[in-house]
């Protein structure tokens, strides 16, 4: 099943040996252990698990230790819900890369993981401390999975599982881990009580992140991050119309004959547009310190319960008397009834214009690269070797809507940027594998099956499926051959999820 992941020694980094690791959100730890498996239940939780030789146990615990016979007793002594248990069991290897941290990896990965993550994690755990007070989970470990690992990353506590894509080498991505270490607070330690309300979870998270990597990397570089997500969101409106049920923040997750699985209502609503309505409330407060005092007060207020979005909003109103007098919850356009309750685009949106300045040149890039006539000269004079990933992703993103380019300007843009083109970074390689296909350049189709073969994480497999099919005779050839080349070390889900889009059986 899709909880209890067993992989094969070839979907793994190694290849060598195999490898085992649980998956609990959403509601898929029923299968693993009998328990409540709704967030509006928290527990402590021990386990004993032997593994075999050569193997190593490792759980979203507080305190473990290994026994004779290749045991190892594990105890998370806070109470959390049953979609934070996990377990992974691989040939794997630890080293420490702060006083609190270490990173877990197979042996192939551990010098790349220890390089990437040195001192990073507790500066970014420092802040969080600063911000949203103290950090209650005693470690904070990575746990480094293998390439068929379907997502980017899941904030189990004390271990976090992420997708090995971080690992580009040069460290451009390892803000990525500002978000699963935002959930320490907003969603581990106060959390949704139910799916239909997983904003609260991921709307939150992603605004203390956009906290953290402001503090860390400044106002420009965060609202440039945050105009990604805006983009995201976007798109995906767009896909799916606004009007949508489940572009509402509070969904309702009926049961139908056999139910509904939350996973299946899954898009960046909760992500995007929860950061919107998060922000609306910081902008209401019109203080910045003020907001940060709320938030500590929330994650204090609510540590180790499950709440309704009701209970966010009645705590929000309750702390600060002055707004609701002032009836700040019925303003027109902007009830938080009709944020909750209504689908469709944000009414409020935080405003990203100090991001202007790094957005403005890799604009008027991209408008360069997609003129008829190269202006080569001007090309040349906009020099992109300090750019960071996102504004190498945004310059990226504005090439994507540009295309198809006039006849030869993707080739020339390829060799005029290797370290784009040839970008290790996941980010960076999945819309360049987007501009190859929507340009139909079929010379470089072996970089779009390169990327599919070397990872096999959910938002950057299906997007390039979904392109290829949509795309000519050779790009749907491609499809096909690449799917029946790596369907194998694939997640079932994510097989699944391919199958659909190729329109090919699915076996349930």
């Amino acid at each position: 099943g899709p909880q209890v992941c067993w992989l094969a020694p070839e979907q793994t980094a190694g290849k060598q040996k195999p490898f085992m690791y649980t998956q609990g959100q959403a509601v898929l730890n029923r299968s693993f252990f009998p328990g409540f498996d709704t967030p509006s239940v928290k527990c402590t939780y021990s386990a004993t698990v032997q593994v075999p030789e050569g193997f190593t146990a490792v759980m979203s615990a507080t305190s473990w230790e290994k026994q004779e016979d290749n045991t190892f007793v594990f105890k998370m002594s806070h109470p959390i819900p049953s979609y934070l248990i996990a377990l992974a069991v691989g040939d794997i290897v630890s080293a420490d890369v702060g006083p609190r941290s270490r990173v877990w990896a197979e042996p192939c990965l551990i010098e790349a993981a220890k390089k990437e993550y040195d001192g990073v994690i507790e500066e970014f755990l420092a802040v969080g401390e600063k911000l949203f007070g103290p950090y209650v989970w005693g470690r904070y470990d990575i746990l480094f999975m293998p390439p068929s690992f379907p997502f980017g990353g899941m904030e189990n506590p004390c271990l976090t599982f992420v997708t090995p894509c971080l690992l580009a080498g040069d460290r451009s991505l390892a803000d990525v881990i500002i978000h699963e270490i935002s959930h320490s607070w907003f969603g581990n330690l106060v959390t949704n009580a139910s799916w239909g309300e997983f904003w609260l979870n991921e709307g939150f998270t992603m605004y203390a992140q956009r906290r953290i990597s402001t503090e860390v990397y400044g106002l420009a570089y965060t609202c440039l991050e945050a105009a990604t997500g805006r983009a995201l969101l976007r798109q995906h409106m767009d896909n799916t119309g606004e009007d949508h049920p489940l572009n509402k923040l509070r969904v309702v997750i009926e049961p139908g004959l056999w139910g509904v699985n939350p996973d299946d209502t899954y898009n960046e609503t909760p992500y995007e547009k929860g950061y919107c309505f998060v922000s609306y409330l910081a902008h209401l407060v019109g203080d910045q310190s003020k907001f940060d005092a709320f938030l500590q007060a929330y994650v204090n207020r609510f540590k180790f319960q499950s709440i309704t979005a009701d209970d966010a909003l009645g705590f929000f109103l309750e702390y600060f008397p002055e707004l609701k007098e002032k009836g700040v919850d019925s303003i027109p356009g902007f009830e938080f009834e009709r944020w909750l309750n209504t689908p469709g685009w944000p009414p409020y949106l935080p405003d990203l214009s100090p991001g202007e300045q790094l957005m403005k040149p890799a604009d008027e890039l991209a408008e360069l690269w997609a003129a008829d006539g190269l202006n080569m000269e001007a090309i040349k004079a906009v020099d992109i070797t300090g750019w960071r990933t996102y504004q190498l992703v945004y310059f990226l993103d504005r090439v994507l809507q540009k295309s198809p380019l006039p006849e030869g300007n993707v080739e020339r843009l390829s060799e005029m940027y290797p370290k784009i083109s040839k970008a290790q970074n996941a980010e960076l390689r999945l819309r360049w594998c987007q501009i190859i296909l929507k340009n139909n350049l079929e010379a470089e189709y072996s970089k779009v099956k390169d990327f599919l073969q070397s990872q096999g994480k959910q938002k950057y497999t299906l997007p390039l499926y979904r392109a290829m099919w949509g795309g000519s005779e050779a790009a749907r050839a491609l499809a096909m051959e690449t799917f029946s080349a790596t369907a194998p070390q694939l997640h079932v889900n994510v097989q699944n999820y391919v199958k659909k889009i190729l329109g090919l059986e699915v076996v349930e």
